[in-house]
């Protein structure tokens, strides 16, 4: 038995060493494209580099995992070689791929990265055919290949001093090598996505390093390049449960940076996009990290002037935080109350939005913890001069959840808000805010007259106070000016002012 299992170690060793090689090829789909001559040469020229690939080929894997590995010629296709040598072929194309090229130009578009197309292309079709198992070089190769051709630093963008509008994003940019790196993403995204990768293996290489450049990649002016990275990063979470804290961490660190020193990044929204549908997965109850990283990033993320660019999805974040547990619904209210607008009218139409689907998800013991404050804030809403603000802060009473949650504590927030309103009654320009005004006092003397009556009064009784406390200052102010003219000193009293002669002179 035991020599049996020794005379099988040679030819396993063989077999490894085969899957282990590594070759060249250029694509079938340049062959079955009908242009002879372009295929002729293409395959000239990959053979002259053939020397040229070799090093870098012995550069990404160890000579020990290299030793003894057969040379797979980079011109085959996939259905061209047999099972156990499609791998060799599969990083040889990726050693292909592995070299950077010059897309700023359209017009100049070379035989070489027509090929590098071609390859990518053939390479994808294979991934996805789902026949293969991918053994840890192929993986090395994988990482390799997407770490040249994805890995690079944006150039500084220098902002207008003249903004243009405090919720609008700057232009995008399209990158013009789009058509080269799209090919690179689908592929990441396919191999990742491989059901019969093995996490283990594949984690040695998709490392924190690997992840961290990743993350840097979403400052991309391209929307089109962060939509890639959004599906990417998801796949890599679902895919390596081992990196997921420090994906976590990673992406807090890039809000912390954004929120408190720079604020400029192109990817938030996409980076809080995937996080809402981690935040969904969570489970109960919520670790203390979890909610750290709603108090800490979440809620700051409210304060800078370029919120509305990605508040859709800061607001899913947020409700999907409260959906898992309530109780946190208090503690963001207030953050949202400490980073309320003044001066902005539109950034305030959001935040009132994203009160009311906070407040809607609110039980009755935690509304009435933050009641006070939230219709202070609405208040002085309800009576702005902005008839897009008033006119929203009137419409959160159509909400059925908040009117019951009102109704119920009316005695508190009745006399909060009756004031703004009797103030629009009188003297509000924006006809629409005006009506409505006249909507809310009609629900709440059918709510509660007697209520409403007696805010009537007190408000009539506050607002005589105020004007005898008016008329007895400007009473003070009159005595205090008679005295200090009956002190007036007159002209012949006044002491003349010294002049330089009279004073002594220093010895």
């Amino acid at each position: 038995m035991i020599k049996q299992i020794l005379s099988k170690l040679p030819r396993k060793s063989q077999k490894s060493d085969s899957l282990d090689s590594a070759g060249f090829d250029s694509g079938n789909h340049t062959s079955n494209s009908g242009n002879g001559v372009q295929c002729t040469n293409i395959r000239n020229s990959i053979a002259s580099r053939l020397s040229v690939v070799k090093r870098v080929s012995s550069a990404v894997f160890p000579a020990s995992i290299m030793a003894g590995a057969e040379a797979v010629d980079p011109n085959l296709s996939f259905k061209d070689v047999s099972n156990p040598q499609k791998q060799n072929l599969f990083i040889s194309k990726l050693n292909l791929c592995s070299e950077v090229s010059d897309f700023n130009d359209p017009d100049k578009a070379t035989p070489k990265q027509d090929l590098k197309c071609q390859t990518l292309i053939e390479l994808i079709d294979f991934v996805s055919s789902g026949s293969a198992k991918f053994n840890e070089p192929a993986v090395a190769a994988m990482c390799q290949m997407c770490a040249v051709n994805l890995f690079r630093v944006f150039p500084p963008k220098y902002r207008s001093n003249v903004s243009s509008g405090e919720a609008e994003d700057d232009e995008p940019m399209f990158d013009p090598a789009w058509s080269n790196l799209q090919l690179v993403y689908d592929l990441l995204l396919r191999f990742i996505s491989y059901n019969s990768l093995n996490a283990k293996v594949a984690k040695k290489h998709v490392d924190h390093s690997f992840i961290l450049r990743l993350l840097n990649l979403f400052e991309s002016g391209d929307p089109r390049e962060r939509d890639c990275l959004k599906t990417i990063l998801h796949s890599i979470y679902e895919k390596f449960m081992v990196h997921r804290p420090f994906v976590r961490k990673a992406v807090s660190n890039i809000i912390y940076r954004f929120v408190f020193e720079t604020e400029r990044h192109n990817g938030i929204a996409e980076l809080l996009e995937v996080f809402g549908s981690i935040i969904s997965g969570f489970a109960m109850p919520l670790k203390e990290e979890h909610k750290m990283f709603l108090w800490r990033a979440l809620i700051p993320l409210h304060k800078p002037k370029s919120v509305g660019v990605y508040h859709q999805q800061l607001t899913y974040c947020v409700v999907q935080f409260i959906d898992k547990d309530q109780k946190l619904s208090n503690s963001v209210i207030k953050g949202l109350l400490k980073y309320w607008p003044i001066t902005n009218s539109q950034k305030e139409l959001m935040f009132i939005s994203e009160l009311e689907e906070i407040l809607e998800m609110t039980n009755m013991v935690e509304f009435q913890k933050i009641m006070v404050p939230v219709f202070r804030r609405i208040a002085c809403c309800l009576k702005s001069s902005h008839y897009q603000v008033a006119e929203r802060a009137h419409l959160l009473w159509n909400n059925e959840h908040i009117l019951n949650l009102v109704t119920q504590n009316r005695h508190v927030i009745f006399p909060l808000i009756f004031p703004s309103l009797e103030k629009n009654s009188q003297n509000h320009w924006n006809q629409t805010v005006l009506n409505l005004t006249q909507n809310i006092r009609k629900m709440f003397s059918e709510m509660d007259e007697e209520l409403l009556l007696a805010c009537q009064r007190k408000l009539e009784e506050e607002n005589s106070q105020s004007i005898e406390a008016a008329e007895r200052r400007k009473l003070e102010w009159e005595r205090l000016e008679t005295t200090a003219a009956a002190f007036k000193p007159s002209a012949t009293n006044i002491i003349p002012p010294v002049q330089p002669a009279d004073l002594p002179v220093a010895c």
